[in-house]
């Protein structure tokens, strides 16, 4: 008898995306023969709602892939009898060594991604894919001006970007936001940053939200930031970083690899770097987003053991280390980082190298890990837009101080659902 486990992945709209995952799932069912892993794709923003809906109808996947930031969101999204949907990926391993004879192997994912999936203690998730934000440069340029190395503060980045005569620029998105908090050793959130406990409050106009927004608007009206005037604009800021109208730019390390070659066959050369830092205050760390995988509560032994076992085979070093080849993403173990320092893969591909040595940097605090937080999609909303009235010259406080106020309601409205005992109604993901 064949045992069916469903995988519902989060998909990216990238030709071919799920087709590595598929491989690996046949490479599964060759070595598990009595187990069947049917694989379906979801856009990443969609599939948490598909998942609520498959859980009204009594058919939820076995294991479903929610992007980093809907974490809260599947720890609050319910069954059928009104319990929790998922159980903790640590609290079903239940320490044993292997499963089916995969090796479990969770113990050795990269303290910066495990912490980002631990909640009150506990592993809730299993992360394979994973990214960070990473400072690439335009090598030619800086060359030309004198400029030795890569910025590593924010006033170095200012001071590069003057030298080179040539501006910074990223996109306006929540994410970033939350990595220079983060950077600072901020909290967006109650309860450290709702991780040891539902957060109840936010807080946008924090002192390191704050200072961010007050040196980001300085840098704008210099000329050292080029503001393409279109929120969450990652592709219009590439284009101009590979287009030479930017000296740097921020980007996920996941496209890091692709610009890089992209800029070479224009006919320059880019450098990767971790996150600039603000000089004037405590350095804390950098967050991860990217996907997790979670478990259906309530499985038959033989079903819940192969979701498992599928999970540790996934997150072997080889598996892993595949995978980053081929798409980008993180290495999230230490034997896959190895493992790609043995190949001389980072030697031959320097611009990967950055992104985990920022992640290996960070303290683990709670602020380095980022927050977890219900309606954290619409929260990220309103530090986008009180951000485009910064860039605009408004007054940072009392933008921050109003999107504060609004994030709150959405915090609000997302916990009153979760006290009745209800999958919450916003199941946006950003």
């Amino acid at each position: 008898m064949t045992t069916v486990v469903d995988v519902w992945l989060a998909e990216h709209p990238l030709p071919g995306y799920l087709d590595p995952i598929k491989k690996l799932a046949a490479g599964f069912e060759a070595a598990h023969p009595g187990y069947r892993i049917e694989v379906t794709g979801y856009g990443f923003r969609e599939l948490p709602a598909e998942v609520a809906r498959a859980a009204g109808r009594g058919r939820p996947p076995d294991l479903a892939e929610y992007y980093a930031t809907a974490t809260r969101l599947a720890l609050d999204t319910r069954g059928p009898s009104g319990a929790p949907l998922f159980v903790p990926i640590e609290r079903a391993v239940a320490g044993r060594g292997e499963i089916l004879g995969e090796r479990v192997v969770l113990a050795d994912l990269e303290p910066a991604v495990r912490g980002y999936y631990t909640y009150a203690g506990e592993l809730v998730a299993a992360p394979m894919t994973a990214t960070t934000a990473v400072l690439l440069g335009n090598t030619a340029m800086l060359e030309a001006a004198g400029v030795t190395s890569m910025p590593r503060t924010w006033g170095e980045l200012e001071s590069a970007c003057a030298a080179a005569g040539s501006p910074a620029t990223w996109a306006n998105h929540g994410w970033l936001v939350q990595q220079a908090v983060a950077g600072q050793g901020g909290l967006l959130a109650d309860h450290d940053n709702g991780r040891s406990g539902r957060a109840e409050k936010v807080d946008l106009a924090c002192e390191e939200l704050l200072a961010y927004a007050t040196w980001w608007q300085r840098l704008h009206e210099r000329g050292h930031y080029l503001d393409t005037g279109t929120p969450e604009d990652w592709g219009g800021t590439l284009r101009a970083f590979t287009e030479q109208r930017a000296a740097f730019t921020i980007a996920s390390s996941v496209v890091a690899g692709m610009v890089a070659k992209s800029c070479s066959e224009a006919g320059f050369e880019v450098a990767a770097c971790p996150l600039p830092y603000n000089e004037g205050a405590p350095r804390a760390g950098h967050l991860v987003s990217g996907q997790a995988f979670w478990l259906a509560a309530g499985l038959p032994r033989e079903k819940a053991d192969g979701a498992l076992a599928f999970l540790q085979y996934l997150l072997d070093a080889r598996n892993v280390a595949g995978w980053h080849r081929v798409s980008g993403f993180l290495p999230v173990t230490g034997a896959s980082v190895e493992l790609l320092e043995r190949e001389g893969w980072y030697d031959r591909h320097p611009i990967h190298r950055a992104a985990t040595d920022q992640l290996r940097a960070a303290d683990g605090s709670p602020a380095a890990l980022g927050a977890i937080a219900g309606d954290l999609a619409g929260i990220q909303d309103h530090m986008t837009g009180a951000m485009a009235g910064v860039l605009r010259g408004a007054d940072p406080g009392a933008l921050l101080a109003e999107a504060t106020v609004q994030a709150q309601r959405l915090l609000d409205a997302y916990n009153d659902d979760c006290a009745r005992g209800l999958t919450p109604r916003r199941l946006a993901v950003k």
